[in-house]
């Protein structure tokens, strides 16, 4: 039996499937395009593609987008929320901000569930853990009755104060069951035990309206997979930078809103460390989107509090990346002041760019790339047939004859304003927070990411561009290089000083039973389970906290604090040692380690210039120039090459632009080192 590990990413456009063999070490991969209206049938049909006997699978890993497409259309469930009397409106009201304050007109979209569907209920338990007033049962019974009668398919029980005393929304969980079994019932205790209303009810909200979509999605992708032969455990990628098994998936379904994104991360950061950067910058162009992450000094940064649309808060622990409307499929067009402008409308997966001649009429970067040369006229090894008359068309029609310029011209301009927007993005993750640029290498991945990795990095001064083995399935890739792993955390406020060590104790034992509990009920064995703890500290007086690592014992506490001051520092640029500590939260990380690929590097004995395979004229700058043509399967470790020239590969094309140099490392990656456009 083959010893294989496969790994999913389901994209907006297309479907990334990554084989790895662990008995030779080889990986093979494949692309399918998506369903949205079915994203299961691509995975299925992926797998298929690729010749794999389920039998043979030791590991199945998938990242999925159904829970953020859920989210961002809306097509949820028939749902409702339970909370304590008077404070129905929590979620309507929120924080008060604004994702743009200086437009009047933009208002923040509505809650997941409408006030109609809101309902509230008598209890109340005091902020220390006291129940004030317990729960009205009769009261309860009878909402339950109307919930019945209103077909609700998922719950989300939201009481003050839950988090310090979980007592009555537990109770009411329960009467929920009991009056409508088979419902689903998300409490915002067991979801996240946090003081601030707005965002422990809104993330339990999300997790309900997710539920029923996502525990269905998986289920039957789990009973597909088993029907064809897989014996193991389905494991699903989380934004935190873990994988869930799918039976801790139907209880935690909010955890997936940012699943395939994580992947990408996980994976920029393996390919950073492996070439020897600390510092690197993730530009993962697909389809629709690309995704920006931040690896400094050898770690993503991580968020405690995000959100799929502004005002709608989940808060989970996960990997920090940066979404633009910036993909191959996004649409260029002038807008009302006759700026020519670039995305974040896309043509998605149907009916696509212009030249997949699937009905599509505006232009995309692919058909600016396409027009250009710079991208062949086969897609995915012959899957797809592009038409560089369509591209041409709908270039000239939208964008050349009213901005009154040459289709070259046209389609150059397009792929400048895409590779500015793109720059930006990475602008606000580095540049905002005092890191320059110029000390970063770029990883292009994605679909589309190595036919815009160099020109970003020029335009930012970043001195090298890597673009890994199979650009195309990065995020996939990722999937394969990550635990199981549970965020857990409790609120405890106390000074750092003089806290009850004992009683912090017996807090972070609590979190770790149920993080060992977890791990048992998804079949980690004992010696593969990690335990790691987290604690949230402020300066008093405060409300933000910062999250550091910490031991146990008051040694390790009193490291915590030392390490709360120099992380403030890093993060604000002073410190106040003088004013006293808080401790806010306690946090721990239950992990379980999963079977990896032994990536193997290839021997490199000394550089030789590759033969192209073919020679075509691609627009540089202005100028149409004879570029050579190479094909990446036949360019083994140590081939080097200088620009201009196009790589073809299955799953992406990376374009070198003149006056750069190249070369394969033992890893396969290609190593892009610029010089400037104008060969200074």
């Amino acid at each position: 039996m083959s010893d294989l590990r496969v790994a999913v990413d389901v994209g907006g456009t297309f479907t990334d499937v990554c084989i790895f063999n662990e008995d030779d070490q080889v990986m093979r991969v494949t692309k399918v395009p998506s369903t949205p209206d079915n994203p299961m049938e691509a995975v299925i049909n992926g797998v298929a593609r690729a010749k794999v006997d389920l039998a043979d699978v030791q590991l199945f890993s998938h990242g999925t987008t159904v829970a953020t497409n859920a989210l961002i259309t809306r097509r949820f469930p028939k749902a409702a929320m339970v909370t304590t009397r008077g404070f129905r409106d929590v979620i309507e009201i929120r924080d008060g901000t604004k994702d743009d304050l200086w437009d009047a007109y933009n208002d923040v979209s509505g809650p997941y569930i409408r006030r109609r569907d809101r309902f509230e209920v008598s209890e109340r338990t005091d902020y220390t853990g006291v129940v004030v007033e317990p729960l009205d049962e009769t009261e309860a019974r009878k909402l339950a009755a109307l919930l019945r009668k209103r077909g609700v398919e998922t719950i989300a029980v939201c009481f003050l104060n839950s988090y310090a005393n979980p007592e009555n929304e537990h109770r009411m969980r329960d009467i929920l069951l009991e009056e409508l079994p088979g419902t689903s019932v998300s409490t915002s205790a067991d979801i996240l035990p946090e003081i601030f209303e707005h965002n422990r009810f809104n993330t339990t909200v999300s997790n309900a309206v997710l539920g029923p979509l996502v525990s269905g999605y998986v289920n039957e992708l789990d009973s597909r997979l088993t029907d064809g032969g897989y014996e193991g455990e389905l494991l699903l990628l989380h934004s935190g930078g873990g994988s869930m098994t799918s039976e801790m998936v139907s209880r935690f379904p909010v955890r997936l809103a940012a699943s395939g994104i994580a992947a990408g991360a996980i994976a920029a950061k393996h390919i950073a460390l492996q070439c020897g950067y600390q510092n690197a910058v993730g530009l993962d162009m697909g389809g629709t989107s690309t995704d920006i992450s931040l690896i400094n000094e050898g770690q993503l940064n991580v968020t405690n509090e995000w959100e799929v649309e502004y005002g709608h808060p989940i808060v989970f622990p996960s990997i920090e990346v940066l979404t633009i409307g910036a993909g191959g499929g996004s649409l260029a067009h002038i807008d009302l002041a006759g700026s020519l402008r670039n995305g974040p409308q896309s043509a998605g997966a149907k009916p696509g760019p212009a030249c997949y001649g699937q009905g599509g009429d505006e232009p995309t970067n692919t058909d600016a790339n396409l027009w250009l040369n710079r991208l062949g006229t086969d897609l995915a090894d012959g899957a797809m047939s592009l038409d560089r008359g369509l591209a041409h068309d709908a270039i000239e029609r939208r964008i050349a004859v009213p901005m009154a310029m040459e289709v070259d011209r046209a389609a150059d301009s397009i792929l400048k304003v895409a590779n500015a927007n793109m720059a930006d993005a990475v602008r606000i993750v580095s540049i905002r927070r005092g890191l320059d640029p110029r000390d970063f290498a770029l990883i292009a991945f994605g679909g589309a990411g190595a036919l815009h990795g160099v020109d970003v990095a020029r335009e930012l001064g970043i001195p090298a561009v890597i673009v890994p083995p199979n650009p195309g399935v990065t995020s996939a890739l990722g999937c394969l290089l990550v635990d199981i792993q549970h965020d857990l955390s409790q609120m405890y406020t106390a000074s750092a000083v003089d806290v009850d060590f004992d009683a912090l104790e017996a807090a972070f034992a609590e979190l770790e039973t149920e993080g060992a509990e977890r791990l048992r009920h998804e079949g980690v064995a004992e010696e593969d389970a990690t335990l790691q703890r987290g604690i949230s500290m402020r300066y008093q007086g405060q409300w933000r906290s910062l999250q550091v690592p910490v031991g146990s014992g008051a040694e390790a506490l009193g490291k915590a604090v030392a390490d709360f001051h120099d992380a403030y520092e890093k993060l604000y640029a002073f410190r106040q040692e003088e004013t006293p500590v808080e401790i806010y939260q306690i946090h721990l990380k239950a992990i379980g380690v999963t079977p990896k690929p032994a990536f193997k590097p290839a021997a490199v004995t000394e550089r030789s210039r590759p033969e192209p395979v073919d020679t075509r004229d691609v627009y540089f700058d202005g100028f149409w120039i004879a570029t050579p043509v190479y094909q990446r399967e036949s360019m083994p470790a140590g081939s080097d090459f200088t620009g201009p020239a196009i790589v073809n590969q299955l799953d992406s094309t990376t374009v070198v632009p003149p006056n750069c140099t190249a070369w394969i490392d033992e890893w396969l990656n290609i190593r892009i080192e610029l010089g400037s456009p104008d060969g200074e």
